[in-house]
């Protein structure tokens, strides 16, 4: 990135509009984001990478596994080259029209508006009825949500937007800052090919645990930094003290990143959260009640407040 001082403004500027936008405009049409497009390549490889349940075996599991790998780098590759191509230009145009330019093309690499509403739509639909409430959060997640009590689909919930606020608002931020936007581009490609594609079974009528195993890894390492900052901004904007407890209770979890955010958040609000036979976040604690997504999204919030300026500051410290 340039050092000179004013682009170094500009660009620190560029996520505290990104927010801006949206909150005030919402996501853009599925025609014109970037991410839809991503989805759209990864579901058309995925068909021709993953064998099918049951379908005799063509290729070695090395085999599916490598074609995956080299699948998803192309992807990545070209990613990358396009969007420091057009931050390399954008940079070279006035300084305002630099600046809403960055703006406007950070924000579809991050989400909380969106974020923010379904899960308080999640508590809507829950008011009126189990099954409402039932349909709403399976929007937001990719379990079998059929079976889920009242106090399972309001868990699901917190854990959704806690995990997220890292995958969708936090680490494109971090990202940002450290490369620009391709750095923020590729770890939403990384984020959506593992939602996609990271599964270490069968989804879909299709095996991934080879075809997957890849993508699954890549956004673990590109998300390892940004889920414990998280962590650190709930668990400062939620006024804990003490670390140790959030390390041990992270640590309850599979994934090595979603348990920071997630448990960080199950401290801040004093709640229990669990997925029945994989984990129990904050054991002992009371079960989440109607009032609890709501200061979930009020925790979030204040995170993504507190991330952004961070964010703007650390850049322009960085580069002026």
């Amino acid at each position: 990135m340039p050092g000179d001082s004013a682009q170094a403004v500009l660009l620190a500027c560029a996520p505290a509009l990104a927010i801006a936008v949206d909150r005030l405009l919402g996501e853009p049409g599925l025609r014109w984001h970037p991410v839809v497009w991503m989805g759209r390549y990864l579901a058309w490889a995925g068909e021709r990478l993953a064998p099918r349940v049951g379908a005799p075996q063509v290729r070695s599991d090395s085999q599916v596994f490598w074609a995956a790998a080299l699948a998803w780098c192309a992807a990545a590759a070209i990613i990358v080259v396009v969007t420091w191509l057009f931050q390399a230009w954008v940079l070279t145009e006035p300084e305002w029209l630099a600046a809403l330019a960055l703006g406007l093309f950070l924000k579809p690499l991050l989400s909380w508006a969106m974020l923010h509403d379904e899960v308080l739509g999640v508590e809507r639909a829950l008011a009126d009825s189990l099954p409402a409430g039932r349909a709403q959060l399976s929007r937001l997640v990719s379990r079998d949500t059929a079976a889920l009590s009242p106090t399972q689909v309001r868990e699901s919930a917190i854990e959704s937007l806690a995990e997220n606020l890292n995958d969708s608002v936090v680490a494109p931020l971090f990202w940002f800052a450290l490369l620009g936007l391709p750095g923020a581009a590729l770890f939403r490609f990384a984020n959506t090919a593992d939602a996609m594609w990271g599964y270490p079974g069968e989804r879909g009528g299709r095996v991934w645990a080879y075809a997957g195993k890849w993508a699954a890894r890549a956004d673990d390492v590109l998300a390892w930094i940004p889920a414990r900052i998280t962590a650190a901004l709930i668990w400062l904007v939620g006024g804990l003290r003490g670390g140790a407890r959030l390390r041990s209770e992270a640590a309850r979890t599979p994934s090595p990143n979603s348990g920071w955010p997630m448990a960080a958040m199950a401290l801040a609000l004093g709640v229990q959260l669990r997925k029945p036979d994989v984990y129990t976040l904050n054991a002992g604690a009371r079960a989440p009640e109607a009032s609890d997504p709501l200061r979930t999204c009020a925790i979030g919030s204040r995170v993504v407040l507190v991330g952004t300026l961070a964010t703007c500051a650390a850049m322009l410290c960085a580069l002026i």
